[in-house]
């Protein structure tokens, strides 16, 4: 990708974290976004704060509610224009063992990170085939190439994610579509915070390893970098990225490695 300043880009989750500080880079760099969140004062908040608020369209979205995706991205493509990048960023995580985490909890977080990003993708495709070219950015997680306690359901929507957008590039790499899969680590952002517990409500406190991971600036500014290059997979974070490669060759030692973390 030569330019990423003329493109037009949907991010969603743009309300707080790793969407927000993306939201500035972008607008840095010139970029009609589009910006979406369940929170719409939060978001007209961060639009007033960008290099460039007269190009930012602010449009709700809440990803548990997907059957209205096809009327979103009709609001989207009549506002901005056109969408060149979407950016699946929105999401929520679990602080939960599986035998205290109700099955209600599970469909949640299927519901929002695995059929709402799906649901919107799907609706926003036959754009993209259309136009001849359209890139599919969606912020998955580390978890979405292993696992870790405290996480089933989690890293079970985040790993469906990756099985569903790896067969959409396959099937539209000819319609010059593009899909590009961002796996953080740890990132400085409310997501222990707000993840869900066994029972479905939000835990409401940090982690350590949350608290000492990726300045979300610095995250954003990395990200852009794999979106320029159309990577199909980025791992950004600290060292708990070499979970992905110790997977992929020693399965066994990395298991040793997260039950001796403690991470939660």
């Amino acid at each position: 990708m030569k330019r990423i300043g003329d493109k037009t880009i949907w991010i969603t989750g743009a309300s707080s974290g790793i969407g927000e500080a993306l939201t500035y880079e972008l607008s840095k760099l010139g970029c009609t976004l589009v910006i979406s969140a369940r929170n719409k004062e939060q978001l007209f908040t961060i639009r007033n704060k960008c290099s460039n608020p007269e190009r930012i369209h602010v449009i709700p979205l809440d990803l548990e509610d997907y059957f209205k995706m096809d009327e979103l991205v009709h609001q989207a493509i009549s506002t901005a224009g056109q969408i060149d990048i979407l950016v699946n960023n929105a999401g929520i995580s679990q602080r939960s063992l599986i035998i205290e985490t109700e099955l209600e909890v599970y469909k949640k977080l299927m519901d929002i990170n695995y059929l709402g990003t799906v649901s919107l993708t799907k609706a926003l495709l036959p754009h993209f085939v259309k136009q001849g070219n359209g890139h599919f950015v969606t912020v998955t997680s580390l978890m979405g190439k292993f696992g870790s306690p405290y996480r089933s359901g989690y890293c079970g929507a985040k790993h469906a994610l990756h099985g569903f957008f790896d067969v959409l590039r396959m099937e539209h790499e000819k319609d010059g579509v593009h899909v590009t899969l961002i796996c953080p680590g740890f990132v400085n952002t409310k997501v222990a915070i707000n993840a869900l517990t066994g029972n479905g409500e939000s835990q409401l406190s940090n982690d350590t390893a949350t608290e000492k991971g990726m300045d979300p600036t610095i995250f954003a500014k990395k990200m852009i970098k794999a979106i320029r290059q159309q990577k199909f997979e980025a791992y950004i974070g600290k060292k708990e990225v070499m979970g992905v490669y110790l997977k992929r060759i020693v399965p066994k030692i990395l298991h040793s490695v997260v039950l001796k973390s403690k991470v939660r």
